[in-house]
């Protein structure tokens, strides 16, 4: 009985199995693990990053528990002068505040972006990005003022040694991190202005419908980044001010 062979156009769109299709998939830019790849690789940067942090604030649990010295109180060092009142982490709550609130302006950006709204999805996004910088010219306000009262690296007026490096290098990192997100939004929000004024010149000619997926996933992969930005600051919140 002859044997029924495979046209050739099912022979072209068959997808190589096993190993062999893993890596057409991730060196043609194809989907592995049925997620777009640059989402996958943004969770193993993100999982790797976990890991630091993690490293870092049980670091800095270790020192501050086994310090003989004793620990500044947060309440005080971190207290904002406003007239003849010192009010205790004002100036940390205002942060927290705004960090939070980028998180929402975040997600609607995603949300825009599923929806084919580029413009107002990088309207938000630029909007996130203005957040974070305000963030970001807060830190450097509190560490002006934490330097300007002589806390060093390797030197604390106000107690335990420890505290200035430990202080510096995780609100330092965190500060990075917020700082390159803060260049990423930009430049997505950018490039997907730029493509909503291409898909408006080109409308009669369609929609761009795999287009608007593709930039979707962009805003969305962003999106994961500055949400775990924003929920390492929870915990250092929570670990670096309030105990």
């Amino acid at each position: 009985m002859p044997q029924s062979t495979p046209s050739p156009a099912t022979a072209e769109t068959t997808a190589p199995s096993g190993v062999r299709g893993l890596a057409a998939d991730w060196s043609a830019d194809r989907e592995a693990f049925k997620v777009p790849w640059g989402k996958a690789m943004m969770w193993v940067f993100l999982l790797s990053d976990t890991f630091v942090f993690g490293i870092f604030l049980s670091g800095y649990m270790a020192v501050r528990m086994t310090t003989a010295e004793p620990w500044p109180n947060p309440s005080e060092v971190f207290a904002l002068q406003i007239g003849a009142s010192k009010l205790p982490l004002l100036l940390i709550a205002i942060m927290t505040f705004v960090l939070i609130s980028s998180s929402g302006t975040m997600a609607m950006a995603v949300n825009f972006a599923y929806r084919r709204e580029r413009a107002r999805a990088a309207a938000l996004m630029l909007a996130t990005a203005a957040l974070g910088a305000l963030f970001v010219g807060m830190q450097a306000f509190e560490w002006t003022k934490l330097i300007a009262e002589g806390v060093r690296p390797w030197s604390n007026p106000l107690g335990a040694a420890q505290f200035g490096a430990c202080f510096f290098m995780i609100t330092g990192f965190h500060g990075l991190h917020v700082s390159a997100g803060v260049i990423y939004l930009a430049t997505v929000a950018t490039r997907l202005l730029k493509r909503n004024a291409e898909a408006r010149r080109d409308e009669p000619r369609g929609d761009g419908g795999d287009e608007s997926l593709s930039d979707a996933n962009r805003v969305e992969i962003a999106g994961l980044y500055w949400h775990f930005v924003d929920l390492v600051w929870v915990f250092i919140f929570a670990f670096f001010y309030l105990w």
